[in-house]
């Protein structure tokens, strides 16, 4: 519905952590198999059973999580050609996998740019005060807790799907319920897709809000086609656990700046 792309809301330090959490987002995505190449949308099936494999090793499925039932067979990452034509291959797994540290690795692997990118703007926005408030190493905890609750979360309620669950989404969506707690008077710049990009200036509560209203509707399968393939749950889980994480550190938080009123088009643009 919006896009956000700055908040008035200076943080007092460098924000180290949630530079270093971008840049391993960016790294692992360049290494991820057939990720680098992706914009142009074009996959070889050797390119396919290569991520598929790498996928089914390092991403958190819920029926592992939460039955800690593995897998008998697994895409080798070798291709093959059977009965039905050309394929993967699968086989015994070569690797002992942990489905607890799945929940962690899971959220350094995205599905495409747009889903890195998208994840990374959030992340780099909303992140910097949360770290600022809570110090490096809280807010370093604090990211991977929420990151899973969110796994888990959505495990719970689909405890029998074999699915990848990847992103850093459910971390991130804990970023923004803490802002939310935290700054929800601060303004946010942000563009809304109406004919063209309008730019305006809202307050924080209106624009994670509305995000998060959102993610709950879509959890639930409606106004969605797509609702298999986007944790919503997870966002969901994320940002509730980031709200009752932060909601003690509320007394005490400074006041962000309050530029008065909400402002739309020319008027909102950052510099004008």
């Amino acid at each position: 519905m919006v896009i956000p792309v700055y908040d008035v809301n200076p943080a007092r330090r460098t924000p180290w952590v949630t530079y270093a959490l971008l840049a391993a987002n960016l790294v692992v995505f360049l290494r991820t198999p057939g990720m680098a190449g992706s914009l142009t949308g074009e996959s070889s099936l050797a390119q396919l059973c290569h991520l598929q494999a790498f996928l089914d090793h390092y991403a958190a499925v819920p029926q592992e999580l939460i039955h800690h039932r593995m897998p008998s067979v697994v895409p080798t990452g070798e291709t093959g050609v059977g009965p039905q034509g050309a394929g993967c291959v699968v086989g015994p797994p070569s690797y002992d996998k942990s489905p607890e540290l799945s929940a962690l690795t899971a959220m350094f692997l995205h599905g495409g740019w747009l889903h890195l990118l998208g994840n990374m703007l959030f992340l780099w926005i909303f992140g910097n005060n949360i770290e600022d408030r809570m110090g490096h190493v809280r807010f370093l905890l604090f990211y991977l807790v929420c990151g899973y609750a969110a796994a888990y979360g959505f495990a719970l309620l689909d405890a029998g799907s074999k699915a990848p669950l990847i992103g850093a989404s459910g971390a991130i969506a804990g970023v923004l319920g803490a802002y939310l707690v935290l700054y929800p008077r601060a303004r946010v710049w942000v563009l809304v897709p109406f004919l063209v990009f309008l730019p305006l200036r809202l307050p924080a509560w209106i624009v994670l809000g509305l995000w998060f209203v959102l993610q709950a509707v879509y959890s639930w399968g409606a106004g969605v086609s797509d609702a298999g393939t986007v944790a919503y749950t997870a966002h969901v889980a994320g940002f509730v656990a980031g709200m009752l994480i932060a909601w003690p550190l509320r007394p005490g938080t400074p006041a962000p700046p309050q530029p008065p009123g909400i402002l739309f088009g020319r008027r909102a643009r950052p510099g004008w």
